[in-house]
């Protein structure tokens, strides 16, 4: 009997009816609806009817308005839709990973850099040559992330970290750029999440043509591509050199990404949802999941995002959101969604679930400990000492001596009475942070991740953001209890999507990245809403300061110290066991789940009370334990007691620094801490891939 018999046929679906020429005419029809929509959207009272009338003779005016802004806004935003959409699906296809894109590669991020370093100096470049600082920045991004995570092939955890921790170094660059030249980038903070505003068509003129001739090429080389999927091995065997093809391809994506930020700032997370939802189509159809059909539809669904979310933005704020509003914003929240559905498919990735291989100092004797311990404390003593004396002002320690034993004058007695609250907070938060990323990295078996990549970070910016705009005078306590119910509700969020039948350390940190990015979008949403010119003030909270601290306000953050610190000393054995592996604590009698929650609940508050205590400070929670690890070993008895001096002493030498290097001007010490850490975590990623591959 024939094989063919016993096969069954696949399912007569609709769109496997349609084919593959019915779901392009199909997309089509839906992006043209789309625009039709979009183009009738304004400030103006031009409506629907008074465009429909401009081919039998209707007004100048909707003519103007048509030409001046409708127009240029529409096809900027269907420029970047087909860019991002087409450039996400080369990078997923490149690194054979679903959630490889133009942000989750930080390219993005360095395009916009480049873009906000020239306006930062005064360059007002023309489109073409400031969309070629734009794809340099990128690809130095893009390279980066993929050598450090092996091309993407190594594990989705790897790449999504690395590519957070680059974004993250990269906005910290560009936010110090912003705080330092207010005056030269105003506007660019809200540009930063993406606007479609243009004032005429010249963008999209010029790099219109660069995007169409980009995706012909990636069409063009569809075939190879489609071979490429299917491995190194076998495309090497088929005559496909996988080297070139890699690099001509991820130069490709990396173009259209930077003409696409060049166009409108980087929108975020088109690239990661546009081929996704390609991809959610039917395999059955014919052909629909070749890249030469793959692409141009990721394209067109990149445009759906794009206009789509800028037509939910008009509909839901009023016309004038349109201006002031970037829809990056509500892409971003769109892409975290589809990324937190992505993580809840994943499954584990092996060599990512392994720690990084790391010099530690586990067989270190008791004396050794003592004597680390000791010398730590003797830095942060000195750091106290050099934060007090440090500052637009220098002072000598004998002015110190005085004020403390009340004899100085009053105007040293102003200066030391605002600098000792600014010193003590960067020590405590540092300290703070540094032990809730212990306990974090010994839930998650993984030294690459930290309070920041849980959501917590970001939960926590929100809750005290909402609070500074809602209550501009709120109160110490009320501030503490706004970060820590924004810290929770982040956490809880992240736990609550995280668990299925049990809790993947993985899928953890996937989700946590996805909710940290909707955070920070809505946060930018607060900050546009309520005060879109006042961007210093928001990047200076977003970026971390120590700026006009209270000694009331280090309470919280020392309270929560002294209750979490006693918790995971407590906890210490089961932290030890916990960060083995998923049996040996489970034979070994530990309650897994009680364990976790109790070590994450003590990290969120920690965290919460130091971000209302001195604002978004990144890194301090990935370096210090990593770093204590090194030093003294795997157990928590110790790791916890060195990682807090490390993280008391790193806060309060970069908070020192960004107070005395450009004084009077003054640099967020979370800016300094993201500049001395991601050099670290760059090395630490190094090693990581090196062990592993």
């Amino acid at each position: 009997m024939s094989t063919d018999v016993l096969t069954p046929a696949p399912p007569e679906t609709p769109l496997r009816r349609l084919g593959t020429a019915g779901v392009f005419l199909l997309a089509l029809a839906a992006t043209v609806l789309v625009a039709a929509v979009h183009v009738t959207q304004g400030t103006s009272s031009v409506g629907a009817l008074d465009l429909l009338a401009l081919p039998f003779g209707g007004s100048d005016e909707a003519a103007r308005v048509l030409l001046a802004s409708r127009l240029p806004r529409l096809l900027a935003g269907a420029c970047v839709g087909v860019a991002l959409g087409v450039a996400g699906s080369l990078l997923q296809t490149i690194a054979r990973n679903p959630m490889a894109a133009p942000d989750t590669l930080a390219v993005s991020s360095g395009a916009y850099l480049a873009v906000a370093g020239a306006a930062a100096f005064g360059l007002s470049l023309p489109i073409p040559v400031s969309g070629g600082l734009a794809l340099i920045g990128g690809l130095a991004a893009a390279a980066l992330v993929l050598a450090l995570s092996a091309g993407g092939r190594s594990g989705t955890t790897r790449l999504i970290l690395a590519g957070s921790a680059t974004a993250l170094a990269l906005s910290s660059l560009t936010n110090l750029l912003m705080i330092l030249f207010e005056q030269e980038t105003t506007g660019l903070f809200a540009w930063g999440s993406g606007s479609l505003v243009q004032s005429d068509l010249n963008a999209v003129t010029q790099l219109g043509p660069v995007i169409v001739v980009a995706l012909v090429a990636a069409m063009l080389a569809g075939p190879r591509l489609d071979i490429l999927g299917l491995g190194d091995d076998t495309a090497t065997v088929l005559g496909v050199n996988v080297r070139r093809l890699r690099l001509w391809l991820t130069l490709l994506a990396v173009l259209l990404a930077a003409a696409a930020v060049t166009i409108a700032g980087p929108i975020g997370f088109v690239g990661l949802c546009a081929p996704v939802i390609v991809r959610l189509l039917p395999k059955s159809i014919p052909g629909l999941h070749r890249n030469r059909t793959l692409l141009p539809l990721s394209g067109l669904a990149g445009v759906l995002v794009v206009l789509g979310s800028d037509i939910a933005l008009r509909a839901a704020l009023g016309a004038q959101a349109g201006v002031e509003v970037p829809p990056g914003t509500v892409t971003t929240v769109l892409g975290a969604a589809v990324m937190i559905w992505l993580a809840r498919r994943y499954r584990d990735a092996g060599p990512t679930r392994q720690p990084p291989a790391v010099r530690t100092g586990g067989s270190r004797s008791q004396a050794a400990f003592l004597t680390i311990v000791g010398v730590f404390a003797v830095l942060v003593v000195g750091a106290l000492v050099v934060g007090m004396l440090a500052g637009d002002r220098w002072l000598l320690t004998g002015d110190v001596v005085n004020w403390l034993q009340g004899r100085s004058g009053r105007a040293l007695t102003f200066v030391l009475d605002q600098r000792w609250p600014r010193v003590a907070a960067a020590l405590l938060a540092g300290a703070a942070l540094a032990v809730a990323g212990a306990a974090v990295q010994a839930v998650c078996r993984n030294p690459l991740a930290e309070p920041g990549v849980l959501g917590v970070t970001a939960g926590a910016g929100v809750g005290a953001i909402l609070l500074l705009t809602l209550v501009p005078l709120a109160g110490v306590w009320a501030m503490s209890a706004a970060a820590g119910t924004g810290a929770l509700l982040a956490f809880g969020l992240v736990y609550g999507l995280s668990w299925r039948g049990g809790l993947s350390s993985d899928r953890l940190v996937l989700i946590g990245v996805a909710v940290q990015a909707a955070c920070t979008a809505i946060t930018v949403l607060i900050i546009v809403l309520s005060d879109p010119w006042n961007s210093a003030k928001a990047l200076t909270w977003l970026s971390g300061s120590t700026y006009g601290r209270v000694p009331v306000q280090l309470i919280p953050v020392a309270l929560m110290l002294l209750l979490a610190i006693p918790l995971l000393a407590w906890l210490r054995r089961d932290l030890d066991l916990l960060s083995l592996d998923e049996d040996t604590p489970r034979i070994l009698g530990v309650p897994l789940e009680p364990v976790r929650l109790g070590a994450l609940a003590a990290a969120v508050l920690l965290t919460s009370t130091a971000v209302s205590a001195v604002g978004v400070v990144g890194f301090v929670g990935l370096v210090a334990p990593h770093a204590a690890r090194a030093l003294v070993g795997a157990h928590h008895t110790r790791v916890l007691p060195v990682a807090a001096l490390l993280g008391a002493l790193l806060v309060s030498l970069a908070d020192t620094l960004g107070r005395t290097v450009i004084a009077p001007a003054q640099v967020p010490a979370g800016l300094v801490t993201a500049l001395i850490g991601t050099p670290y975590f760059v090395w630490l990623l190094w090693r990581a891939r090196a062990h592993n591959g």
